[in-house]
Formats: C-alpha cells, sequence, structure tokens
C-alpha cells in the first residue's frame, strides 16, 4: 500500500516554517501541526508573528497552535485569541495543566463556543473517555493520542487505540488523532485502528515517501554497499598477525 491509498489523513508535524509551507502544497499531506518544544527547538521566539506568517500562505488545510499558559483563565483567553486568527485553527489544549488539574471544564466551555480545540498529550483511554463527555457535539475537535510514547514504555499502543476510537465514533466532529510516530510502520497501524488522523514528523513523511515500497533484495544490497562504502572511507584496516592465527585441528 502507498501513502495515496490510505484512508486515514496525513498531518505534517513540526515547526520548520519553510518546510511547513512546502509541505502544505504536497496533496499527501491534509494538515499541520505544531507545538511549544517544536517551536522552541527549531529557534521560534515570537510566537504570534510565527503562526500569522503560516497561516497567511496555509489558508485551507487545519493548522494546530498549542496554548503555552498554565492557568486556566489565562488558557482560555490565549485559545480565543488563536482560533480568532483564522478559520482553519485548531487550538491544541494539554488535557491537564502542568500540577496534573483537569483541562475538561476549560475544553466543555470552548467547544460549547464553537472553538475548534485539538486535545492534546493523552495517553489512555480513561482520559478519552472524559473528554468526549464534554466535547460539543457537532463542533470540529481532535483528541491527540501519543501512541508512540505509549509504545515507548513498552505498552502496545494498537489496543489502547481501538478503545480510543470506540469512545469518539458516535461524537459527531470529533477525530482521533494518532501522534509520535516513531517509525513508518505506525502510519500502517494508525490506519489499522481506526484513527482518522496520524500526525508525521516531517523527516518521518519524507522516508516514508522515500522507502515504501522498497524491494528488500535491493535493500539488503545497499545496506551491505553501505558497509563497504563506509568502512573504506574510514580507512579501516587491520595487521596480519600469524600468532593470532585461528589454529588449525
Amino acid at each position: 500500500m502507498t501513502l495515496d491509498q490510505l484512508s486515514i489523513k496525513l498531518f505534517a508535524d513540526g515547526s520548520d516554517k519553510a518546510r511547513m509551507l512546502d509541505l502544505y502544497k504536497n496533496s499527501l499531506v491534509q494538515g499541520l501541526t505544531t507545538n511549544p518544544t517544536l517551536m522552541y527547538k527549531s529557534g521560534v521566539r515570537d510566537y504570534e508573528a510565527f503562526a500569522r506568517s503560516v497561516l497567511e500562505v496555509i489558508t485551507d488545510k487545519p493548522v494546530s497552535f498549542e496554548v503555552f499558559a498554565d492557568d486556566f483563565v489565562e488558557m482560555r483567553q490565549q485559545a480565543l485569541q488563536i482560533q480568532a486568527w483564522q478559520s482553519n485553527v485548531y487550538v491544541k489544549i494539554p488535557v491537564t495543566n502542568t500540577t496534573g488539574a483537569s483541562s475538561l471544564e476549560l475544553i466543555r466551555e470552548l467547544t460549547r463556543d464553537g472553538v475548534q480545540v485539538n486535545v492534546t498529550a493523552v495517553m489512555n483511554a480513561q482520559q478519552v473517555s472524559r473528554i468526549a463527555e464534554v466535547l460539543e457535539p457537532g463542533v470540529p475537535s481532535i483528541v491527540s493520542v501519543f501512541a508512540g510514547r505509549i509504545a515507548d514504555t513498552g505498552r502496545n499502543p494498537a489496543p489502547v487505540m481501538r478503545a480510543c476510537r470506540d469512545l469518539l465514533k458516535s461524537l459527531s466532529g470529533a477525530e482521533l488523532l494518532w501522534a509520535s510516530v516513531r517509525e513508518i510502520l505506525n502510519i500502517f497501524q494508525a490506519e489499522d485502528c481506526g484513527c482518522d488522523i496520524v500526525t508525521v514528523p516531517f523527516d518521518m513523511l519524507s522516508k516514508a515517501e522515500q522507502m515504501l515500497g522498497t524491494d528488500l533484495d535491493e535493500l539488503s544490497l545497499a545496506t551491505v554497499r553501505m558497509f563497504a562504502n563506509d568502512a573504506q572511507a574510514a580507512g579501516f584496516s587491520l595487521k596480519a598477525n600469524a600468532a593470532a592465527a585461528i589454529p588449525q585441528p
């Protein structure tokens, strides 16, 4: 199966502006997401200027920008400000603040006001069950479950994602997103689990376009050649040593 045969929506995840705008033109990419950590690592320091410059170009695909306040009153103010930037914006709301206090009431208020939210940093079906209770039916929303981070703990994320899908499937407007892709296989796992969206890091998306369908015999030979070329480039050698020869029987 190729990427264009998938029924799941591919969202590109990152904060490099040039690459965001380039991927926006890619027909395989149906939306984009970012977060404060990605923005910080890419050198963004003026949050609003960066977001507005992106939105000047990306006008017809969903883009998720995250609030960065930790107080719920300020978080609400930021959410309302961010959603007013453009109609294709989703506001990312973390499922709790940094003290572990639930964001559910804020999510309820925002979606009742018609704000398109992307509930983020979700890790289990229990959280999704509670989120489903407060989302306003009919208002577009995304629930981002970090399947890759679940896998990092040694747990299989697939049963979790299927349970989350069942919790959201009757809620109109709500979409389940498989977040934190670690390898190309995760894209197809997300499809198999019935997720609506999968976020793919920029580099991973490029790798998927290059690697999918590669003949495994050809890949084996290319790998052998890589090892040989790198050994030669490094100038590796072993000195002949008769004393170290393997004794014959």
